[in-house]
């Protein structure tokens, strides 16, 4: 499996993950052993460990939502730009021009695409490690508290943003 497509099944998981999380224990291993292709073994989890599961793996699911909504607005109104802020271009980053406010725009809407699609992976890691430490009882600790003050941020930066519309 190549990078590319390594990081694309990070971000595809990331995204699955919230239906995922609240699905029976087999079904959430059976799903990361087809997404990324590797052996995974479940050993049992205890009602506990799939509770804190379910939990940290829809929150951190949720993020990875969020952030793919906030890469879809930013890339089609910077594409989009003259359709979406008809009007004033004389006070628009990039103006006094169409040309130059819609040049501002697309790179900073659609170019960071990429970095866009990196951090939803980054989701997508952080949510197969703590599979791998809750349900397989194997790897790292750092998965369970990285995830609980993700989604503690998440949450302070959900409201701020919802606030600033």
């Amino acid at each position: 499996m190549g990078k590319v497509e390594r990081v694309l099944r990070t971000a595809y998981y990331a995204l699955l993950s919230v239906p995922v999380a609240f699905a029976p224990t087999g079904v959430r291993a059976r799903v990361l052993r087809r997404v990324f292709r590797t052996p995974f073994s479940l050993r049992e989890p205890s009602p506990w460990r799939s509770l804190v599961h379910t939990v940290l793996a829809a929150a951190s699911g949720l993020l990875a939502w969020f952030a793919a909504f906030l890469m879809v607005m930013a890339a089609v109104r910077g594409i989009f730009y003259p359709l979406v802020a008809a009007g004033d271009y004389q006070h628009s980053w990039g103006g006094p021009t169409l040309a130059g406010a819609w040049a501002v725009h697309f790179a900073g809407g659609a170019l960071p695409f990429p970095l866009w699609i990196l951090l939803i992976a980054g989701f997508g890691v952080l949510e197969q490690r703590l599979a791998q430490r809750l349900l397989g009882r194997e790897g790292s600790w750092w998965p369970i508290p990285v995830a609980v003050v993700l989604s503690a941020a998440g949450v302070v930066f959900f409201r701020a943003w919802l606030h600033q519309i």
